[in-house]
């Protein structure tokens, strides 16, 4: 199963997880991928470029983003997710908080559920998970920014609500993927502690632990780039986070994270 497969992976080497979002409105890319046709070749040339998975997303989820019905987010969906699946192309992940829109997924072929909701959305949602043995991935997230927030703390408890809830729906811990939500509902400062969180994580829970950090506003805040000029600081940004733990990277420039995270990994066995 390629949900199975994916998993075993983590931890031999930094994995990559291409984005692609056929979205008119994401804060980076919104519109460029929404013919299947273009979801397709870009899905192609991310792989080529060293993504280990591509993550599909058809409702934006940035600051300010206007929600769609479930089925306007499949309409977006079904035929960009239905090509790159008939070819085999890469494990995919499907970035949704639907349980109907995760069910669908899976059922053709996917094989991860990212839910940026943290399964405190749709309780549906972990059910699919469990029906399907498709890796979870549950992002941590704050309905708004508080800097009196101690936000390890509020990740830990987050996160154990979360688990308990996987738990009894019946998915296995080793299905499930932490992601620590950067740019989320939290402060620039707790941007930096969330960036650099795996360790603690990874020490509260011993689960993997995914990053998406790429042209996130935080990076803007400290380099003042602008967001489609924010690589050099995505890229620094990264590594911090793969020195503090982390396994899996969401990013929008592969070429660019296969071949820092290639020099990395040399310089570390060196």
């Amino acid at each position: 199963m390629a949900a199975q497969d994916f998993l075993a992976r983590i931890g031999a080497k930094p994995l990559i997880m291409g984005i692609l979002n056929v979205t008119p409105d994401s804060f980076s890319d919104g519109g460029r991928h929404c013919d299947p046709g273009a979801a397709f070749l870009r899905a192609k040339k991310m792989v080529e470029e060293g993504a280990d998975i591509i993550d599909i997303g058809a409702e934006s989820t940035r600051p300010g983003f206007t929600p769609v019905s479930a089925e306007e987010e499949w309409a977006r969906l079904e035929a960009p997710l239905a090509a790159i699946l008939r070819e085999g192309i890469a494990p995919v992940s499907v970035d949704t908080t639907k349980a109907e829109i995760a069910r669908r997924a899976v059922a053709l072929g996917a094989a991860i559920i990212n839910d940026v909701s943290g399964l405190h959305g749709e309780p549906a949602l972990a059910e699919v998970a469990a029906e399907s043995g498709a890796a979870l991935v549950v992002m941590h997230h704050c309905a708004e920014a508080d800097p009196a927030r101690d936000i390890l703390a509020d990740m830990r408890a987050f996160f154990a609500r979360a688990l308990a809830r996987a738990e009894q729906a019946g998915v296995k811990r080793s299905q499930v993927v932490l992601d620590p939500g950067v740019g989320f509902g939290k402060t620039f400062e707790q941007n930096l502690v969330a960036a650099t969180s795996a360790g603690a994580l990874k020490a509260a829970f011993g689960l993997p632990v995914l990053v998406g950090l790429s042209r996130k506003r935080f990076i803007g805040a400290i380099t003042g780039a602008p967001t489609e000029k924010r690589l050099a600081g995505t890229l620094a940004a990264d590594l911090a986070a793969l020195q503090a733990g982390a396994d899996i990277f969401r990013v929008h420039d592969v070429a660019e994270h296969a071949d820092a995270l290639k020099v990395w990994s040399a310089l570390v066995r060196a």
